[in-house]
């Protein structure tokens, strides 16, 4: 008996929903593990922004990276494809990465670790909003939900009142995620047709090149006792990069983001070890809403799944 054109399509979708989860599955584990080599990372950050200008540290990231970045490049093979990337895309995710690890550095000098990372926690929320505009991923309303809580949970860590939104540090914090968020989308559109090693490679390059030509006017001489936390930075610098892209090449956006939400125990831990610093109970309060809204979105993507219309 032929089968029925409905038949053969319900056996494709079936087939094809446990090969989505695998590839989510990958994702999780990639995010999970960037969120790691990245709160090592900031640590690193924190305590070298106490001696050096924000946008130099952030240039120190780029270009302790690079040669890490460009073995990796000729151990995979693929120096013939690097110039062939999609240019603009790639210019607008560096600049957006050099913005980003500039303000975010400055709002770690100004801010404890678990306080900048609740501030950072709406960017995957706004990767979500964004994921259904630019990806054309299908987020149901419960999600909307999702996403309203956490902007709640941002305004309970804020304190509101006139202080605490333009405090320097917050606000620094605040636009470091709009441009994670703009950046990671813009990293998953490139996973369509760019290499992992292209865009790991092109990431740190034009961060080294950006970061390093602003901060040049400024710069400051690396004291040699710097020099091991700079190697760090190269480092973890390096794998989080490298393990970030893994997770939103093979997972999509609106599922692997919630998983930085790992990042405040990170936060916390670091902050008590090195600091002896303890967030205020907004700060928790906060938090904890965001990332029981990050939650939410992961028990809905386990119930149903998020696939393009």
């Amino acid at each position: 008996m032929r089968p029925t054109q409905s038949s053969t399509s319900a056996s494709t979708s079936a087939t094809l929903q446990p090969l989505a989860a695998s590839g989510n599955l990958r994702g999780i584990v990639a995010m999970v593990a960037a969120v790691g080599f990245f709160s090592l990372m900031d640590a690193l950050l924190k305590t070298l922004t106490a001696h050096y200008p924000a946008m130099q540290v952030a240039a120190l990231r780029g270009w302790a990276a690079l040669p890490l970045v460009a073995l990796y490049v000729l151990w995979r093979g693929e120096v013939p494809r690097l110039l062939k990337v999609r240019w603009p895309l790639h210019l607008l995710r560096g600049g957006l990465n050099v913005a980003m690890l500039a303000l975010f550095a400055f709002a770690i000098r100004e801010l404890a670790l678990a306080e900048a990372y609740t501030l950072f926690f709406i960017a995957p929320l706004l990767i979500t909003a964004l994921s259904t505009v630019v990806l054309r991923e299908k987020v149901r309303a419960a999600h909307w939900v999702a996403i309203a809580l956490g902007m709640v949970g941002v305004l309970v860590a804020l304190r509101p009142s006139q202080e605490a939104f333009f405090t320097l540090g917050a606000l620094a914090v605040l636009a470091a995620a709009g441009c994670y968020a703009v950046s990671a989308i813009t990293g998953r559109l490139l996973t369509r047709t760019d290499s992992s090693a292209s865009l790991v490679f092109w990431t740190t390059t034009l961060l080294a090149l950006g970061a390093g030509t602003l901060a040049w006017p400024q710069w400051v001489g690396v004291a040699q006792a710097h020099w091991p936390l700079v190697a760090g930075l190269a480092v973890t610098g390096f794998a989080g990069q490298l393990a970030i892209t893994e997770a939103f090449r093979h997972g999509q956006a609106s599922v692997v983001a919630p998983f930085e939400y790992t990042a405040l125990a990170w936060g916390m831990g670091l902050d008590w070890v090195l600091w002896q610093t303890v967030p205020g109970y907004s700060t928790l309060l906060g938090g904890a809403i965001i990332i029981g809204s990050g939650l939410y979105l992961v028990r809905q993507e386990r119930t149903q799944a998020v696939v393009p219309p």
